[in-house]
This record gives structure tokens, sequence and C-alpha cells, in this order.
């Protein structure tokens, strides 16, 4: 476990033009699939896991599963596979158990499950941070439960660990990590209002931004009260000059 970690590398870029094969068995780079200046999730894992990368996996899709937006849409999820034996029709098959949960439509056009070699598997682990260590004894692979936030230029802007996100969680990272581009005038009130804290490694609201907001709505509730008050008082005036 000594060689079992994830070190940060927030605000570096990862390699784009690393090639992986998809699916299908398609070959394609983080780039092709990062096209349309989406932010991504990154979730690294193997396959056969026995466990702990499912799970991971199984909480990403409990916490996009009621967001409003899609993957292919407003962002991309892309899986890949830290184990280099690990091929396409095993990426396939997992790709397909997600597409029963979610719907074919939102995981096709934007969740990608991906296998690679062993040299382009270790340097885009490396670029994030991820470590892990293969245990001899039972061919498994000891690693963190982590997913990592990607900028729409490949910045690492976020990584949330767990086997438990929700769709709060999601929004935020997902919102900083493309740069307050998507979500509604409403959603960027509400996010306006949270910061990342690393050391509880959540979103916590932020005091004196909530202030902010309560005393800009204070104002704008008075001026509009006294802008209905000088209305009336107007009218009245006028209706005074007319009874006259």
């Amino acid at each position: 476990m000594q060689n079992v970690d994830v070190q940060e590398h927030l605000g570096e870029k990862i390699p784009l033009d690393l090639t992986f094969a998809t699916s299908k068995g398609d070959s394609v780079t983080i780039r092709e699939l990062m096209e349309g200046d989406k932010p991504v999730i990154l979730n690294p894992v193997y396959y056969n896991c026995p466990m702990l990368c499912s799970m991971v996996t199984d909480a990403i899709y409990t916490g996009i599963k009621d967001l409003k937006w899609d993957p292919g849409n407003q962002f991309e999820i892309i899986t890949f596979s830290f184990d280099p034996d690990e091929d396409t029709p095993l990426a396939d098959s997992t790709k397909q158990v997600y597409s029963e949960k979610l719907g074919e439509d939102r995981v096709s056009s934007g969740w990608h499950f991906l296998t690679g070699r062993q040299d382009v598997i270790k340097e885009l682990t490396q670029a994030v941070g991820f470590k892990y260590e293969k245990v001899e004894r039972n061919g498994e692979y000891a690693h963190s439960a982590a997913i990592i936030f990607l900028s729409p230029d490949g910045t690492i802007t976020r990584y949330l660990y767990g086997i438990k996100f929700d769709e709060f969680q999601f929004r935020n990272a997902l919102y900083d990590a493309a740069d307050g581009e998507i979500g509604s005038a409403v959603d960027k009130v509400v996010m306006y209002c949270y910061q990342y804290d690393p050391s509880s490694q959540s979103y916590v609201p932020v005091a004196w931004r909530i202030m902010q907001l309560g005393g800009l709505a204070t104002v704008l509730i008075l001026g509009i009260f006294l802008g209905l008050l000088w209305l009336k008082e107007k009218g009245s005036k006028h209706d005074r000059k007319l009874n006259n």
C-alpha cells in the first residue's frame, strides 16, 4: 500500500494526444473525446476489479442520473482501464451495464470506456497523480477511490474521493471545470454560495458570498418597494389634479 495514493496535480494539464482503444476497438485520443469544449470526468478503473472500481463507477452513475445536464451535451465521462491486459470486449461489456442503467442514448453519446497500452496508461495516471500497485499473489490491483475533473483544455480542476457522490457535488465540480460556462442562472447563483474545502473534500457554504447575495436581494426588494410607492404617490397626485 506504500505506492498506492493520489497526488493532486491541480492546475496541471494532462497530455491530450494519448491514444486509447474505444469499447468498439477504434483508436481515439483524449483530445478527440474532448472536442466541443466540454468538461470531463476522468474515471481510472480496471474492469475486472472485484469491488472498489465498480463502486466508484456506480457512484458516478448515481451522481449523474438525476443531473439536468447530460453526458455528451454538457460534459464527457472517460472511464479507462489501468490494466494493460484488459481488452475491448471487456470494456464494451462494462459499457453495456451502464447503458442499461442510464439509457443507451446518454451513455453512447458521452460516456467512453477505454483500454490502452502500458506506456499510455502510465503517462495518463502519472499526469493525474493516480498511483496503484499490482498485487502479484492474486493478480488484483491496490488503488484509491477517486475521480478527476478536467476543464475543456485538459487542466485538472478537482478531485473527488470515495464511493458516494451526490448530484450537488457533481454540479459544483462540473461547473468549476467548465469555468461557469454551463448551468442556468439559478444554478450559477446557488453555486456561487459554495466553495470546495480541501480539508473536508467537499463543497461548503461560503458565509460572505451568501451575505453578499442576501444584501443584493435586500437592496433589490427595497428598490422595487420604493419604486411602487413612488408610482402610487405619483398616480395619486395625478388623480388629485384631475379632480381639481
